[in-house]
């Protein structure tokens, strides 16, 4: 059998001089016995895909509602893609795929019900009880709240992984990066699930958002990366449904965000001397990024879907919606927190207040329970 002294040897002998190692980890808060046979940031992967949070996913809202279509991504579909994209560029750049793909999978743990509106409605209820960001909770999340494991709370995670979940974005003013040394710049396998999650997004955002009517082609006229690829697959299949045109017009544009990461990331490293993990650490701004042509592209594309997509009416009723059931849940539970359950309500105490607790079981719904939850509260026909 191909123990873990294998794969760390293999790790050791193909991964790029700037990759990380399963064997230089920093380890974990609670010390563990290694894996026979699986190394430390595949554990990490693992534990994130068979946990409460991650499952719930499936039903928390990426762009649109869960129960607005089967069609639409939702925020677990989301973070597969992303993880996907994320493990295309690790690959190529000889980074730590199993590390890269861990940050991915957890990224979004700490995600609210109806999306970025619940997140901000979220935040602005806990302004004054020590705030509300998203990839704060999802390290809470995988510290704290998951109950798998009688010796420790949480997933017991190691030191990388949970610093790439609150350092993968290049804002360092959010709540725990002080826990990672925000002196030292994230790993490059953190540094590209930010990327990588900007694709994903951009890209099924046109997917989704041409789908479901939405957005119109016409909306898109103008945009520098829709025009280039759109025109070639119109030449190549004159005759396709305007789904075959849609599909391989986004499948266009994501292979070339990918292709110029890549080529700009493997270029950066190259200019800046790059040549170990403290490199990596020591080297800021970030080293992924994409081309200055390319990143040009992406901040017009993200200003046409924010103009045409996320400010559609629908989108905007989506958010007004989400803002009466969140706040109504939070005051509900403010004024009476014998109206969550026993198990939810013991979880406050000296180290955490009540408003935090309230935020953890409000964030950790998913579309579906928060409007459930909603009617059984305020609707006096709805059995409690």
């Amino acid at each position: 059998m191909r123990d873990r002294g294998y794969f760390e040897r293999q790790e050791a002998e193909s991964l790029a001089p700037y990759a990380m190692r399963a064997s230089e980890s920093r380890g974990r808060e609670h010390p563990e016995p290694e894996h026979g046979f699986r190394l430390a940031f595949q554990r990490d992967r693992d534990r994130i895909i068979h946990s409460s949070a991650f499952r719930r996913l499936e039903y928390k809202t990426q762009v649109f509602v869960n129960h607005e279509g089967d069609y639409y991504r939702t925020r677990l579909t989301h973070t597969m893609e992303a993880a996907q994209v994320t493990r295309t560029v690790a690959r190529a750049l000889g980074l730590n795929q199993d590390l890269a793909e861990a940050i991915a999978l957890s990224h979004d743990l700490g995600h609210t019900p109806f999306g970025h509106a619940g997140e901000h409605v979220l935040a602005a209820l806990m302004k004054d009880h020590g705030g509300f960001e998203h990839n704060s909770q999802s390290l809470r999340i995988v510290e704290v709240l998951e109950e798998r494991y009688a010796e420790f709370p949480g997933l017991n995670l190691s030191y990388e992984v949970r610093e790439g979940i609150v350092k993968h974005s290049t804002r360092f003013d959010r709540p725990r990066v002080s826990d990672f040394n925000p002196d030292e710049a994230p790993l490059l396998e953190a540094q590209i699930v930010d990327l990588a999650d900007e694709i994903a997004y951009n890209a099924h955002d046109i997917d989704d958002g041409l789908q479901s009517g939405m957005l119109e082609v016409d909306d898109l006229e103008g945009v520098a990366l829709w025009d280039e690829n759109y025109r070639v697959v119109r030449q190549a299949y004159p005759g396709a449904s305007p789904t075959i045109l849609r599909y391989q017009s986004v499948r266009r544009i994501l292979d070339a965000l990918v292709r110029d990461l890549i080529a700009s990331t493997e270029a950066e490293v190259k200019k800046r001397g790059v040549k170990s993990v403290a490199d990596v650490r020591a080297k800021k701004p970030s080293i992924a990024a994409f081309s200055d042509d390319m990143g040009a592209k992406v901040v017009q594309l993200k200003a046409r879907l924010m103009e045409r997509l996320y400010r559609h009416q629908r989108v905007r009723r989506m958010g007004a919606k989400a803002k009466r059931v969140m706040t109504g849940l939070f005051e509900a539970y403010m004024e009476d927190p014998g109206q969550m359950p026993p198990h939810i309500v013991a979880r406050a105490g000296a180290e955490t207040s009540m408003p935090r607790v309230i935020a953890d079981y409000i964030a950790g719904m998913t579309d579906r329970f928060a409007l459930e939850e909603y009617a059984k509260l305020y609707d006096p026909w709805e059995r409690v």
